[in-house]
């Protein structure tokens, strides 16, 4: 109990300076120096199984920052990095405002940028199954249909929320957590994915939906939010009328060379491969004029600098506090609670959901958690005699939902960095609708799995 205390004290800490207007980066990577130093002084690993150590405890903790500095700043945060710098370039060359040109047309007939932000849900949603990252699926969005929302009347909030919240729900068939929960089920793969958790999964995306148009509509009113359509006459749009096309070519590289049509590539080859075709065109567009497409490019690269100050540093910081909750014991003591409880039915189930998405608020992993608490239900269903699936599906929708509710997440961070704000504003606006997606998982899970075996 005491590594719990100590990971609630620190979490507590890092959360009060961070309300306090404290930057989050500098507040996150304190707070995880902090919990590794004490790991290390409690004499346990301070770093994960695939890290090496450098044989002392104290080294070992900014040996982690080195490694996550290497890892996320070339993986991640370069994905990151080319999805910013790409809408970067959008902007420069007028794709991003030929978009809302063209965009303004149909949609001017949705007078509600309330009902607008719910069909942009729906879409963004769908796009889960192509993009299976729940990060890599925020910044494509932010990156893509961001800019049209907010040119649209919708908020800032309201847009960055839309944008981190399509991976809260799972709905992919093939996602590596829907395999590990069909197996822990015992069922097989297509009736666990289609005929168990979809139909769960689409009631829970229609009920956040809704909460989405009441919550940020209330948030919005609350905050005195003006919604000033941007007006399309003032846009000076230089550019053809297909570069509306251009912004949306990621998402199209996505859905085309999946694996499926076209060989899988990954989306930072599928980024380059869009700013040369984007670049091969202006360069025809200004009749083999190198320096304006150069000019466009720097653009480019200086909006991949700025998200790496402003975006991956902070998932850098982020990773580190998260593992400082890791090594120190917090997530051992929440699993050591689920194993102790004595509930049964629904009580359990219940339990199990709140562990889990507490797991997942503080650690910003949706699959951390679930893979390490989803090893007891077989055990803990057997004892008690229920339905592994009847357990298992709430575990693994409550794992994605509080990831969509943490300051610390990929998803959230990467999400509020690149639309300016404080995690914790997004956090506010996902919290209802996340909630009422768990409320919704619950309820059907009650009612569409039958709980004894």
């Amino acid at each position: 109990m005491l590594e719990l205390v100590i990971g609630l004290l620190v979490a507590a800490g890092v959360g009060r300076y961070i309300f306090k207007g404290y930057t989050a980066t500098g507040v996150l990577l304190t707070g995880g120096i902090i919990l590794l130093a004490i790991t290390a002084a409690l004499g346990k690993d301070v770093l994960p199984a695939g890290v090496t150590s450098t044989g002392n405890p104290l080294t070992d903790v900014f040996e982690y920052i080195k490694y996550l500095l290497m890892y996320r700043a070339g993986g991640l945060g370069m994905m990151i990095m080319m999805l910013c710098g790409f809408a970067a370039y959008m902007t420069k060359i007028g794709a991003n405002d030929m978009v809302v040109m063209m965009a303004s047309r149909p949609l001017r007939f949705i007078k509600s940028p309330y009902v607008l932000m719910v069909a942009t849900y729906f879409v963004a949603c769908l796009m889960s199954l192509a993009v299976s990252s729940a990060t890599g699926l925020g910044v494509l969005l932010m990156a893509t249909l961001f800019p049209l929302m907010v040119n649209m009347g919708i908020s800032r909030g309201a847009a960055a929320a839309i944008c981190a919240s399509p991976a809260a729900i799972i709905l992919s068939p093939t996602s590596g957590d829907v395999v590990v929960a069909a197996e822990s089920a015992g069922m097989e793969l297509i009736d666990f994915a289609f005929k168990t958790t979809l139909p769960i999964s689409i009631v829970a995306i229609i009920g956040m939906a809704a909460a989405h148009f009441f919550w940020q509509r209330y948030l919005d009113d609350k905050e005195g939010v003006v919604h000033e359509r941007l007006d399309v006459s003032e846009l000076e749009v230089n550019a053809p009328k297909f570069f509306c096309i251009l912004p949306f070519t990621p998402i199209i590289g996505v859905l085309l060379f999946s694996g499926k049509l076209f060989p899988q590539l990954h989306i930072v080859t599928i980024l380059v491969i869009c700013m040369f075709l984007a670049a091969i065109i202006e360069l025809v567009r200004h009749r083999g004029e190198s320096s304006k497409v150069f000019d466009g490019l720097d653009a480019a690269y200086k909006g991949m600098a700025d998200a790496f100050s402003g975006v991956v540093m902070l998932l850098i910081s982020a990773g580190v506090f998260a593992q400082g909750l890791k090594s120190v014991g917090f997530i051992d003591n929440l699993l050591h609670l689920a194993e102790v409880a004595g509930a049964g039915g629904i009580f359990l189930m219940i339990l199990l959901v709140a562990i889990t998405a507490i797991a997942a608020i503080t650690t910003g992993s949706g699959n951390a958690p679930f893979y390490a608490f989803v090893e007891l239900i077989p055990s803990l269903a057997a004892k008690m005699g229920i339905n592994p699936a009847y357990l298992v599906i709430p575990m693994l929708q409550a794992s994605n939902l509080g990831r969509t509710i943490s300051p610390v997440s990929g998803v959230v961070v990467a999400c509020s960095g690149m639309a300016k704000l404080s995690p914790f504003e997004v956090v506010k606006r996902t919290s209802v609708p996340v909630l009422v997606g768990i409320i919704i998982v619950i309820v059907a899970t009650q009612i569409m799995v039958p709980t004894a075996v």
